[in-house]
C-alpha cells in the first residue's frame, strides 16, 4: 500500500511539474510579444507570432479591422521602446491549445488595451496564431461560475 501511495505522489508531482513547465513556456511566448512590442524588438515578435497571424479589432464605425502580423512586426522599430508596459492577466491551456489575456498600458495616451490571444503548440513550441484586441472600457468583466 505504501508503494502505491508513493507512486501516486510521484505521478502527481510529475504532472504538476509538467503543468508548470507548459505555463512557463506559454509565458515565455507572451513575454516575447510584450517585450518585443514595448521594447522595439521585432525579432522577438517573429519568435512569438505564427507567420500567418492577423490582429483583429473593431473600428469606431463598428466594422472589422484586420492587420497582418507581418505589418505589425514591420511597424515595430528595432531599438525604439514605445513607453508602453504590459502584463499577463490570464492563461488557460489544455494539451496543445491555449488562450491568454494581456494588458498593455499606453501612458502617453492614458489608455489601456486588452489583448486576447490564441496559441498552439506547434512542433514543441508555443506560438501565437491569433490576436484580438480592444480598448479597456470602464465596464468590469465578470467570471461565469
Amino acid at each position: 500500500m505504501k508503494n502505491i501511495a508513493t507512486f501516486i505522489l510521484i505521478l502527481s508531482w510529475i504532472y504538476n511539474l509538467n503543468a508548470q513547465s507548459e505555463m512557463q513556456l506559454i509565458t515565455n511566448t507572451l513575454m516575447d510579444y510584450i517585450e518585443g512590442s514595448t521594447e522595439g524588438q521585432p525579432n522577438r515578435l517573429k519568435t512569438a507570432f505564427h507567420t500567418n497571424l492577423n490582429l483583429y479589432s473593431i473600428k469606431k464605425d463598428g466594422s472589422l479591422s484586420i492587420w497582418s502580423g507581418s505589418d505589425y512586426i514591420e511597424d515595430t522599430k528595432e531599438g525604439e521602446p514605445t513607453g508602453e508596459s504590459g502584463k499577463i492577466i490570464s492563461i488557460d491551456y489544455e494539451n496543445d491549445a491555449a488562450v491568454a489575456k494581456v494588458e498593455i498600458s499606453h501612458p502617453k495616451s492614458k489608455s489601456t488595451y486588452i489583448d486576447y490571444f490564441m496559441l498552439l503548440k506547434i512542433s514543441s513550441k508555443w506560438t501565437i496564431i491569433h490576436k484580438m484586441y480592444t480598448k479597456r472600457s470602464s465596464n468590469k468583466s465578470f467570471e461565469i461560475k
